[in-house]
């Protein structure tokens, strides 16, 4: 078993382990009185995972209530919270009670934010059973939904009391699932993990169970640097961000069918070519980075002008007032961050996606 504390105003711990689903109502009586439970997920998932979590919570003495969602990035919106606000009122949840997020980020996302302003906020844990969901959104306390005018606009601060992790739940995702989580897992090894990139770069994955463990726990403990320095995301916890600000704004032009890691690859390209090309790098980012998302299949170019990008990327909340704050690699397994007037981020995007 691996586990990670994460030291924010309330610590708590993230726990990896093969056969955790198995076990959640015992690392959950750990940490809290037996009480009501609403299990939050989505109607893949719940086919899959939910009697396994729902007979654990319930043999450690939990009495457990269940909604189930539309999979998808569609599901995260006001409306969702809405319905879980209404159900946990009319079924007389306390603060004494809880909510448990098993799923993706999606379902991950929309139960934190719900946790956080029903009551003025109940506890929540969060069992990701995605790769991208593990490696990222599930540890740190960022929840939100979408908004129509873009991604994650409404949202809170609000950590969860457990995150547990099967890494064997790798086993049922769809490629391209797959491949969302391993563009985190980069993402996080160009921030400040070198040795994590030249393991992705260099692995065969012959063991693919035991190659998502090692990038999840890897990506939790980048992660666990930046939330613990940098709670509520004011400084350099921005850095995570890298590949965000156009990534966001291919998923809002996509319609969110371009998933989040596949848009976040292309924005990290985006990010590392244009860096160069200005001279902020010091060394050529991009060619590695394209290098290892070729050998994975996942897309490196992008098919949006730099004008949409920059249209759609100026409503995300990273903007502060006429300037928009950009994660940049500097070298592998290292960034910075880099303020910029609004004006330019289109000229920054037309460099990033000139390939010449």
């Amino acid at each position: 078993m691996s586990s990670i504390i994460i030291k924010t105003e309330n610590p708590y711990q993230v726990i990896m382990e093969e056969g955790s689903l198995g076990k959640v109502g015992s690392f959950a009586s750990a940490i809290m009185d037996p009480c009501r439970i609403c299990i939050i997920s989505d109607d893949n998932v719940h086919s899959l995972y939910t009697a396994s979590v729902a007979s654990s919570l319930e043999n450690a003495g939990f009495d457990v209530y269940k909604i189930v969602f539309p999979a998808g990035e569609t599901t995260k919106n006001l409306g969702s919270v809405q319905k879980i606000l209404e159900y946990l009122a009319d079924e007389n949840f306390t603060r004494s009670d809880a909510l448990l997020a098993l799923g993706g980020g999606v379902i991950g996302d929309l139960t934190g934010f719900a946790a956080s302003v029903f009551l003025r906020g109940i506890k929540y844990i969060n069992v990701p059973t995605s790769f991208l969901a593990a490696a990222d959104s599930s540890v740190g306390g960022k929840t939100g939904v979408n908004l129509s005018a873009g991604k994650n606009l409404a949202g809170s601060f609000w950590q969860p009391s457990l995150v547990v992790y099967d890494p064997v739940t790798v086993k049922t995702l769809p490629a391209a699932s797959f491949l969302d989580g391993l563009a985190e897992s980069i993402k996080c090894a160009l921030i400040a993990d070198a040795p994590l990139f030249g393991f992705i770069n260099l692995s065969d994955m012959n063991d693919e169970t035991k190659f998502v463990e090692r990038c999840v726990t890897d990506s939790v403990k980048v992660k666990q640097f930046f939330v613990e320095n940098d709670q509520y995301d004011k400084g350099k916890r921005q850095l995570l961000n890298l590949g965000h600000t156009a990534g966001h704004a291919i998923e809002k032009l996509s319609a969110f069918k371009e998933s989040h890691g596949h848009a976040v690859a292309q924005g990290m390209v985006i990010a590392a070519r244009a860096s160069y090309k200005k001279g902020w790098s010091r060394q050529d980012c991009c060619s590695p980075l394209v290098e290892v998302l070729n050998k994975y299949g996942l897309t490196a170019s992008c098919s949006y002008k730099a004008a949409e990008l920059a249209e759609a990327a100026l409503k995300d909340k990273k903007r502060l007032g006429n300037e928009i704050t950009l994660a940049i690699p500097l070298e592998i397994g290292e960034c910075a961050l880099m303020r910029l007037p609004s004006g330019d981020l289109q000229d920054f995007f037309e460099a990033g996606l000139d390939e010449r």
